[in-house]
């Protein structure tokens, strides 16, 4: 999946690899996490990877979109909550390829029916989490309009339960 911006967001300010970082981050994080939480995230997250694009989830690596696909589709639904991300430009290409942080907290499974049984379940308990992205510009997604920036793919990804 690309993720493209336009120039509308913000008129005034010119176009820089800060500016590029910043709004790329804030689409990207929106975008994948939510896509992330969706019901069709088995069919749509691996389209932010590409078949040579990496994934270590909590210290299990992963190759690819096949590799993320067969990851996500035995794991229950999730419901991350992004706390705070940053994203750095990494020099050297035009648009610049980005690194993100991202943090924030996750549940997993459904949530419990009722608040007022006693027991308590891993279901549904938020866990800490912190991930890093590489993204790079897609060579094979359409050329980005006028003022619309570089469509990005993750080329690298690893996230960790933190605690």
């Amino acid at each position: 999946m690309a993720v493209a911006f336009t120039r509308e967001e913000c008129p005034d300010v010119p176009m820089n690899s800060i500016e590029i970082s910043t709004r790329a981050a804030d689409h990207f994080t929106r975008l994948y996490y939510s896509t992330y939480d969706s019901p069709t995230r088995v069919e749509d997250l691996p389209k932010f990877y590409r078949p040579t694009s990496t994934l270590t989830w909590n210290g299990n690596p992963c190759q690819g979109s096949a590799g993320v696909k067969k990851l996500i589709q035995d794991m229950p639904s999730t419901r991350h909550e992004v706390q705070s991300y940053d994203c750095h430009p990494i020099p050297g290409t035009q648009p610049p390829s980005l690194l993100v942080f991202v943090s924030g907290s996750v549940s997993h499974g459904k949530a419990p029916a009722t608040k007022l049984t006693s027991t308590r379940s891993v279901d549904d308990q938020p866990r800490v989490f912190f991930q890093t992205f590489v993204l790079v510009p897609d060579p094979v997604a359409p050329l980005a309009k006028a003022g619309e920036v570089a469509k990005y793919y993750i080329d690298a990804d690893a996230m960790r339960f933190v605690g």
